[in-house]
Formats: C-alpha cells, structure tokens, sequence
C-alpha cells in the first residue's frame, strides 16, 4: 500500500484529546482502554497476550511489523489487544523464518491500527492524565460520532473479562507421566507460562476462570496455579472463593499477575486501578528475601494494596517495584502459598525471574 493512498486515521480519547495519524488498511472503529508498552520486541506475544483484552495498545518502540510473524510467537489463538497505535508500520519485512507480514496478519483477524501518531506525545500524555478509554476510527467517522459511541464504552474498573478468554472447556499439557500434576485455574493464561511449568516435570490440567474447587482437587492435583488474566480481579468471585478453598486445605499454590490479585482478594486485601499500571520488559524488582534486584516483564493496571498488606499478619512483602514501591510480590506466613506481580515466563522479556517456577515445584516438594 503506497502511503499516500492510506485513509486518514483518528484516535479520541476519553477526555476528548484527539490524535490524527493513517490507517494501515483495515476499516472500522474499534475502542477499548489506552496503554501503552515499552518493550523494543517482542510485539507479537504482546498482541497475543490475554491479559490487554479489551486495551488499545500504544507501541513506544519506533518500528512494529519490520520483522513479520511467526505463528510459534504466540501467547494465545488470536490477537487479543482491541487496537494499535504506532509510529512507523512497516509492511515490509526481513527475518528468516518469518512466516508472513504484520499487515497480512492483523487482515486476518480484523485489528485495526492507526499509524503516524506521534506515540512520543501520545504516551507523555497518557503518563500525565492516566490510562483512559480510547478509540480508533479508519472508516471517516467525524469526531461527534466517536463521542456517542466512547461515551457508552465501559471502564476497565469493575470490569470482569477474564471469562472473554478463558478457556470454555478443561485440557491438558504436557506429559501424562510427569511427576507433577498442576491445576491451572485460567483466568486468561499465557502459553508459556504453561511451557515453564511443563519443561519442570509437570502435567497440567487447564480449567476455565468459574471452575469450582472441588471439580479442580477431584483430579488429585500436587499443586495449583492461578493464571494471568485482564480486567479488575474484584468481580472474580468465584475464582477467589477457589483460592480460599485452596488455602483452607494448605494446597501448594502459586499466583501470578490477576491470580496474585485474587490471592490477596481472598484474603480481604484490596486491590485498586492503578493510574498507568505497568507495561514492558525493562521493570526493576527487588527480592526482598535475597536483596537482590530483578528484571522483570510486566503487564498490569491494578494492583494489590500495600498498606493492607503490611497489616496482614499471614502475609509478607517479597518483592517491590522499585520505580513505585508497589508491591511486585507477596507470601503467606503459615501457608503454602505465594505469588508476584509481575510475568516470570517473560515472552517477552528477560528470565530473571524464572527461578520463580523452580520455587513452586520447590514448595509441592516440600
């Protein structure tokens, strides 16, 4: 596509800031919760990863699509962002083993993205007034129209999503005869959060976000695993009632992202929307248990309360972000149970933290 044939492109926020860029090719409107991500690669796992269901992702790298797609690059069966924004698309693209364009990719799945926006001001904006809802039009949609139709999109507080990617039905990964069994409760799991748990020895059942306990412990599980996910953790309660049962009987669980989320909600810890959240592969932790700091990849805009947390005598702070002092990672005192805020399987991103996954095997030893 020649760039000077591209129709003109419009992203509205919320607060009626409109940014002008070109649409890629794909015509519609679309809208969803602004944000953005600060990883240089890794953009295809990133538009793959349930946990941006229902957000509009802002790329702050300069080029996206210049290395095409790879269909083993994946964290789920589908694009799970509602819209991109970017600086420079490229619809060329040069890598060996890529299997197709960007372009042709986001055509078969009918994500819509605008280009030439000045992401820089864009994302200073964001980190000024806050995440907000958004939307994209690259069908000629005047400014008025886009107000109606963004006034009636729902905010991402109190907003439940996991069941809009949770599997529907349970299954399996990995070896039959391994010597773990792991209940995976999937709340909007990536796909390699479920490799890392299978390279360690473990077999997994995969159960949907509203499984009960009792259905996940008749398969005699060693261990359970609450799953990333998107949207506010308050409305999952079923999932936190599974996480009380799990705790009662003092079963080896382990939490990551929305899972820690719904570990401190079972908990009577609250949580809350956190102005940006925290999103790209560059996040500094510190392991307060070792004093040791961390790497890590990140992708959340809620978090668990500290001060509620500290005053919870079952539990401990274990990691920190330590651009915010949020808490990055919490364990129970007289409990089998821990869980961070942040991805250890990375994908992208660094394996600082995939001692984390050993941990858990360590604990179901235990």
């Amino acid at each position: 596509m020649k760039y000077n044939t591209r129709p003109q492109a419009i992203l509205l926020l919320a607060d009626g800031t409109v940014f002008y860029g070109k649409s890629i090719g794909i015509t519609g409107t679309t809208f969803g919760e602004v944000c953005f991500n600060t990883g240089m690669t890794g953009y295809q796992e990133i538009f793959t990863d349930p946990s941006y269901f229902g957000q509009i992702m802002v790329a702050t790298n300069t080029h996206i699509g210049n290395y095409g797609v790879n269909g083993e690059e994946v964290e789920a069966d589908r694009i799970m962002i509602s819209g991109l924004v970017v600086k420079n698309f490229s619809f060329n693209h040069s890598r060996p083993d890529s299997e197709s364009d960007l372009m042709e990719y986001f055509e078969k799945q009918n994500l819509i993205c605008i280009s030439d926006v000045d992401t820089r001001a864009l994302v200073s904006y964001i980190r000024d007034h806050g995440a907000m809802n958004a939307a994209i039009s690259t069908d000629g949609k005047s400014i008025e129209e886009l107000k109606a139709l963004l006034a009636e999109v729902p905010d991402m507080k109190g907003l439940e999503l996991a069941s809009k990617v949770s599997t529907k039905e349970p299954y399996f990964i990995g070896n039959p005869e391994a010597k773990y069994k792991i209940a995976a409760l999937d709340l909007g799991i990536k796909k390699n959060i479920l490799r890392n748990l299978s390279k360690r020895e473990c077999y997994i059942k995969v159960f949907p976000f509203d499984t009960a306990y009792e259905e996940m412990k008749s398969w005699n599980p060693d261990g359970f695993f609450l799953s990333n996910g998107p949207g506010d953790p308050e409305p999952l309660l079923l999932a936190q009632e599974v996480a009380k049962k799990i705790l009662e009987a003092n079963d080896p669980v382990f939490g990551i992202c929305l899972g820690h989320q719904v570990l401190a909600l079972a908990n009577g810890i609250p949580t809350y929307k956190m102005f940006n959240g925290h999103r790209g592969i560059n996040h500094p932790v510190k392991n307060l248990l070792t004093g040791k700091g961390e790497i890590t990849s990140q992708n959340h805009g809620f978090a668990v309360d500290k001060e509620a947390l500290l005053a919870n005598p079952d539990f401990e702070i274990t990691h920190l972000h330590i651009n915010d002092e949020t808490v990055a990672g919490m364990r129970m005192k007289s409990k089998n149970a821990f869980s961070v805020q942040y991805h250890p399987e990375a994908s992208p991103g660094p394996h600082d933290s995939s001692y984390l996954f050993d941990q858990f095997i360590e604990n179901i030893g235990r």
